[in-house]
């Protein structure tokens, strides 16, 4: 049998063009992703159309009701057809798509809200004697009516992807669209602070519940922006947080951003701006992940609000159809003033702690927690107060004299780090009072009482060190008296020859000594008396994580953080008076010494005025 070549005739598929519903379906599939969309374009038009006061109501998560209220200019008679049409808008003319100075610009908003759902459009110009309503379902545009409004615009759309069940099916439940519909409104509300939002739910039943309201503001006055953002990141922001200032290459940046010991366990309380438009963008979050990288632990992340002013044509904000994203023309320049301006304000803050933290403190010495430590007390102790033996009075007295010698000096005794200096009281970590647990400092100041981690605290002032001499000058090296010889791994041998020129410059001196051995003959002279198996074996370690994918200094402060940690106060030393509060001094003219090398707080503070409030004195 003859074997023939047979050609599979493939069908031919004709270029059809698609009717309007087809692509209004279509284009509402792409600018409306949820219910949150839809509010979040009603409420930019609203704010582009000079409204002081903005009402949200939804029922169902948005998904059956959705009605944007607000007191803006209004939309013109002879406008309202064009206003629910594709591609048709009154914030630009389309001769300059760069010089964009509005929130939306595409004309496609209502257009796609009409071939999603139900859209009722009321309208009164500012002046006008008559408002005009205008209706769209299914992108069937009805004519123009009259309608009883007093001022402003309202915009109702019923029956979300009533005409696109497939985007339906793939909402979510109703408090999870409702509470992307309450983030949206959260972060325009910190965009516009002089605009007042209310956000409300309709329930079932008809009722209506109040579910977020910001007033406007009068000014936007640094205490008063502050108390807007605080209303709206919530959980004490503001006495947690410190103001931003910044400027380069005509570009700005103000805000505010919190203290490294005030983090969260994703980037949700992260609000970025944009010349006033709110945005997801990568490239700002990055930044911002890098200015606190040298104070946040792994797994937790900063918390701000920054808002970036450039001209219009250095930032290209029509590269995402939710506008969610933006492309600068020098992404370097807005990346360095990011990271400067924060760690610059991380640097002025030297000592701050978490107000959290002083509240979990009391939150645990409670009342309660008190009582049962006594009735455990009294189980083990059995106290008679009408007799007592001996050896009852000698566990007492070896009890009071054992707590009073804690800290190897009289638990009140007076101390000054100068002769003709102020008292240590008056400092702000002030006056050493004991040490327990051989781990911990309880310091007293006239606010209250301190604890601190004296480990956590010293490796940070070693560590701060280090980079400062780097900055200044190759780290003084100590030559050991006799070489310490020590085995690693032929890959940890490999990785620290390869990186040895850098090791040498903070202060490392070694050389291979044999096949798995290395010779070490100097190190770090601030670090004194150390381990060197130990401080290679770390070294390496942080050098295989961070390889040569990081920048020069973060890979450099990598290492020294890990050096840092093995110059520093242990736990289980007992340390004196004159010890504990060299410490402190030198904690309050450390940078970023509320928190270690790893982001954990160095010391928490009780206010005198919590403490009386456990023994009902308050």
């Amino acid at each position: 049998m003859d074997n023939q070549n047979t050609e599979t005739v493939l069908p031919i598929r004709r270029i059809q063009k698609l009717n309007d519903a087809s692509i209004n379906r279509i284009a509402a599939g792409e600018v409306i992703e949820r219910p949150a969309s839809v509010v979040k374009e009603l409420l930019e038009n609203a704010i582009d159309a000079g409204a002081t006061r903005i009402e949200v109501q939804y029922s169902n998560g948005g998904k059956s009701l959705i009605r944007v209220v607000d007191n803006g200019c209004g939309i013109a008679v002879e406008d309202l057809p064009l206003a629910v049409d594709r591609h048709a808008t009154s914030k630009i003319d389309g001769s300059d798509l760069l010089n964009i100075q509005s929130f939306g610009f595409r004309g496609e908003a209502l257009a796609s809200m009409g071939a999603a759902g139900h859209l009722d459009v009321t309208s009164r110009v500012s002046g006008g004697s008559h408002a005009y309503s205008i209706s769209v379902q299914e992108s069937q545009v009805s004519v123009v009516r009259p309608a009883a409004l007093k001022s402003g615009t309202v915009i109702e759309l019923t029956e979300l992807f009533k005409s696109i069940p497939a985007r339906l099916k793939f909402l979510r439940t109703d408090r999870s669209e409702a509470g992307k519909i309450a983030e949206t409104l959260r972060s325009l509300a910190m965009a516009s602070p002089l605009v007042g939002f209310e956000l409300v739910e309709i329930q079932a039943s008809g009722k209506q519940r109040k579910v977020l309201r910001f007033p406007p503001l009068e000014s936007i006055k640094e205490k008063a922006y502050l108390t807007r953002i605080d209303d709206v990141i919530r959980g004490g922001f503001a006495e947690n947080s410190f103001a931003l200032d910044g400027e380069r290459e005509g570009v700005t940046l103000k805000g505010f951003a919190a203290i490294p010991t005030f983090c969260r366990n994703s980037s949700i309380a992260q609000h970025l701006f944009v010349n006033g438009r709110p945005v997801r963008d990568r490239l700002l979050f990055g930044a911002l992940r890098a200015a606190y990288s040298d104070v946040l632990p792994s797994g937790k992340f900063p918390v701000a609000a920054l808002f970036i002013t450039c001209k219009p044509e250095l930032v290209d904000v029509n590269v995402h159809p939710a506008k969610t994203e933006v492309r600068f023309r020098d992404p370097a320049n807005i990346r360095a003033l990011i990271i400067s301006t924060v760690r610059n304000g991380l640097n002025k803050d030297v000592l701050r702690s978490a107000t959290s933290l002083s509240n979990t403190l009391a939150d645990a010495w409670t009342i309660e927690h008190s009582q049962k430590t006594q009735r455990d007390y009294s189980k083990r102790v059995r106290f008679d107060p009408n007799k007592r033996s001996d050896v009852q009075n000698r566990t007492i007295n070896q009890d009071i004299t054992s707590a009073a010698t804690l800290g190897e000096f009289p638990p009140w005794e007076e101390v000054a780090v100068h002769e003709d200096g102020p008292a240590v009281q008056d400092y702000i970590l002030g006056a050493a009072r004991a040490q327990f647990h051989q781990t911990f400092i309880l310091a007293e100041n006239k606010e209250g009482i301190i604890i601190v981690d004296q480990h956590a605290a010293h490796e940070r002032i070693v560590y701060e060190r280090l980079k400062q001499t780097m900055c200044e000058e190759v780290v003084e090296s100590q030559l050991l008296l006799v070489p310490d010889i020590i085995k690693l791994s032929d890959t940890d041998i490999e990785v620290l020859l390869l990186f040895s020129n850098q090791l040498a410059k903070m202060g490392l001196e070694f050389e291979k000594f044999g096949p798995d051995t290395l010779c070490v003959r100097a190190v770090p002279a601030i670090l004194g008396e150390i381990d060197c198996l130990s401080l290679f074996r770390d070294i390496a370690d942080s050098l295989n994580e961070t390889g040569e994918t990081l920048a020069l200094e973060q890979r450099t402060n990598a290492v020294l953080s890990r050096m840092s940690c093995h110059g520093s106060i242990r736990a289980g030393r007992r340390m004196d008076a004159k010890e504990m509060n060299a410490l402190l001094r030198d904690m309050e003219k450390t940078p970023n010494s509320g928190q270690c090398n790893h982001g954990r707080p160095t010391w928490i503070q009780m206010s005198l005025k919590d403490i009386e409030k456990l023994f009902g004195r308050r």
